[in-house]
């Protein structure tokens, strides 16, 4: 019997676990919205509410795998870690709770990673792939078909995005347009880097913010999985989720059926990034996969041999 693995993902905005023992089915998957990077792009520090936040999902998570016999665990710490000059302290804490140092992965690491996942379950006819995988503090864009061929890194998300652009509630008309031009600054410099981009045959969204747009265009009462991934987003859709939402108070937006009421607040701005990104690189669709860098960090500990 394999025993099974766990991966943990310690983004900007959510904490989240899987365990799986093929890296296809799914022991547990848990999602946490924690928040470490609250404010760390205006100080460059972890707030140490955010840090005891997300030390108590990690306690949380430490349970569920003990429960299961794991005998694996990566944790990948990515862009709010990368960014705070305390993240040892963090690291130090999480250690001394899991047992497993958190890992500091690039943006170009992240990318991988998220690739991995997300089209572990594709067909590559369909590719070329855009993999688009937009977090709290940064935005990934990685192309390949059968492997992650380049990746790049911005400095946009749903969190960021918030902080710095979207003051008002409900937003203004200028702050969604000043928003807007700067991801679009950012979208210049992917294509100057991967100009291959807008020729992509599949545009494949992860995360959060595209996951919360699938279900709030489906209507979902609850999370469903099988529902939300491979659904595929026109650009008319994302339009009019990013319409509705950007022009409601946070109290009324929390009302919209399948909007996670903890994403109110920074859904906007994650949204800003996935309008701009279709937009300017000129996708009628956006394929939805539940599917990223957790089942990545999960399958790299799978294809590795066991050590004794």
């Amino acid at each position: 019997m394999i025993s099974p693995v766990a991966a943990i993902d310690c983004g900007t905005n959510s904490v989240r676990l899987l365990i799986t023992a093929d890296g296809r089915t799914q022991i547990e998957r848990l999602m946490r919205i924690t928040r470490l990077g609250q404010g760390v792009d205006a100080t460059g520090r972890l707030a140490p509410d955010a840090i005891q936040r997300t030390l108590e999902v990690l306690r949380e998570y430490r349970e569920v795998i003990v429960r299961h016999g794991v005998t694996r665990l990566r944790m990948a710490a990515t862009s709010a870690s990368r960014d705070a000059s305390n993240r040892d302290e963090f690291f130090d804490a999480a250690f001394e709770i899991l047992g497993v140092r958190p890992e500091l992965i690039s943006g170009e690491e992240e990318g991988r990673l998220s690739f991995l996942g997300a089209t572990a379950d594709l067909d590559p006819s369909d590719g070329p792939f855009l993999i688009c995988d937009i977090g709290g503090g940064s935005t990934e864009f990685v192309w390949g078909t059968s492997a992650s061929e380049s990746v790049v890194s911005i400095d946009v998300g749903c969190v960021r995005i918030t902080e710095a652009w979207l003051h008002s509630d409900p937003t203004t008309a200028e702050e969604l347009s000043q928003a807007l031009s700067i991801i679009e600054l950012y979208l210049d410099d992917v294509l100057r880097e991967l100009p291959q981009a807008p020729t992509a045959k599949t545009f494949v969204g992860l995360a959060g913010t595209i996951s919360n747009a699938a279900s709030v265009e489906l209507g979902l009462v609850s999370y469903d999985r099988d529902q939300i991934h491979h659904f595929v987003l026109t650009k008319e859709a994302v339009e009019d989720v990013f319409r509705t939402l950007a022009t409601e108070s946070i109290a009324d937006r929390m009302h919209n059926p399948g909007l996670e009421e903890q994403r109110a607040d920074v859904i906007v701005g994650g949204l800003c990034v996935l309008v701009s990104t279709m937009r300017k690189f000129g996708f009628s669709e956006c394929l939805v996969s539940e599917s990223d860098i957790l089942d990545g960090l999960a399958m790299s500990m799978l294809s590795e041999p066991l050590t004794n």
